[in-house]
């Protein structure tokens, strides 16, 4: 299992950084932006060689499932 940031809209937050360095702000006077988006994801075939049962609540909320 992993929860952490969304890497899509981390992507994205890159490229409004690099747009507002390339129109001439300068990078110590952008703010420090933490993530804004999570995501649950569960790999099942690592679960299963562990031997672990994922039960059905996570697996049902999970963002994205491995199998």
């Amino acid at each position: 299992m992993s929860y952490g940031s969304d890497i899509n809209d981390a992507f994205r937050q890159i490229g409004i950084y690099t747009g507002r360095v390339l129109k001439g702000e300068k990078p110590a006077h952008l703010p420090v932006v933490q993530a804004t988006k999570v995501q649950l994801v569960i790999n099942l075939k690592t679960a299963k060689a562990l031997g672990l049962t994922v039960p059905a609540t996570p697996l049902a909320t999970a963002d994205e499932v491995i199998e």
